[in-house]
């Protein structure tokens, strides 16, 4: 891990480093100065001369770094990233409680968690460590952009472990609504229990035939909605995942023959602009129960966001 950072959070988010590599003799360097060993790093990304030009890259004691300066081993190097423009995306995200070790919050459809690729300023992380001037802010389990409601945060670092370790072991008793269509033919509820794999740098993920089963879910109709003028039977249910797989609900209801309403992925990727908000995936992350790691109270947090989930207006009009 680095130094404390020279460079303050901006926008709720920590300025990147990197670190030039140990040498020795029978292992040296080939960079005669810190820009040579910059410009090998980073310049498929950025303009390293304009950042050095402009002073951006910083060292533990925050100098600036000099063009000139001769490389150096196991040195850190501090600089904030230019930021993607985004959409702004439409909803606000409610606190539902907070106190000194959590906050937990219930999340617009299509607000990234965490920062990462095009989804940056717009995330969860970074709206709210600037909204309530936490900086080490960080969620505790995932959500998916595309799905909406409570998402547990730890307030600081040292709260991390005790939080994850609770998910990680399967403590949490975790309640989704969904909307989708309304089979006769279907048994219900049901507990559906499949092998789900996702393989890495594929959009979907699939069932496996035959394989171990390490995903289960119970699905419950809750009610049917009232009957638009010629469509399909419509149903609000309730998922309760007893495991936590990659996009598990979404696909057992796939496999149910009943795909959850405004899915992008499933069953087929649909071509959706990364700034179209106009139809929210229909997943409610609505129910959380727990015992609380640190001092062993029961917690329970409910969603109170309207379901089904109608678009959001757009904030920024």
């Amino acid at each position: 891990m680095p130094p404390r950072s020279p460079l303050p959070q901006r926008l709720g988010l920590d300025a990147a480093w990197l670190r030039t590599p140990d040498t020795d003799r029978a292992n040296p360097h080939p960079w005669a100065t810190m820009r040579d060993w910059l410009h090998e790093r980073l310049s498929r990304h950025i303009d390293v001369d304009a950042f050095l030009a402009d002073e951006r890259f910083v060292l533990e004691t925050g100098e600036p770094l000099r063009a000139s300066a001769v490389y150096r081993p196991h040195t850190f190097v501090w600089f904030y990233r230019d930021l993607p423009e985004e959409a702004s995306v439409p909803g606000e995200i409610a606190v539902v409680h907070r106190d000194d070790r959590i906050v937990v919050i219930d999340k617009p459809p299509f607000l990234s968690s965490i920062p990462r690729g095009r989804h940056v300023s717009e995330s969860v992380v970074v709206r709210m460590r600037h909204a309530l001037g936490l900086p080490e802010l960080s969620p505790m389990h995932r959500l998916d952009r595309v799905t909406s409601g409570l998402l547990i945060l730890a307030t600081e670092r040292r709260w991390r472990g005790a939080y994850q370790s609770m998910f990680m072991r399967g403590e949490v008793s975790k309640t989704y609504l969904a909307a989708a269509a309304v089979r006769d033919d279907l048994e219900l509820p049901v507990t559906v229990r499949t092998h789900l794999r996702k393989r890495h740098g594929t959009w979907q993920g699939e069932e496996v035939p035959g394989a171990e089963p390490n995903a289960e879910s119970v699905v419950e109709l809750l009610r049917e909605l009232p009957d638009g003028a010629g469509r399909a039977r419509r149903g609000v249910y309730r998922l309760t995942p007893r495991t936590g797989k990659t996009h598990q609900l979404r696909l057992h209801m796939l496999g149910l023959g009943i795909p959850i309403e405004g899915d992008p992925l499933y069953p087929e990727i649909l071509p959706v602009a990364v700034d179209d908000f106009s139809t929210p995936l229909q997943l409610l992350a609505s129910e959380l129960r727990f015992r609380d790691p640190v001092d062993g109270t029961e917690r329970e947090f409910v969603s109170s966001r309207p379901f089904p989930l109608a678009p959001e207006p757009d904030r920024t009009r």
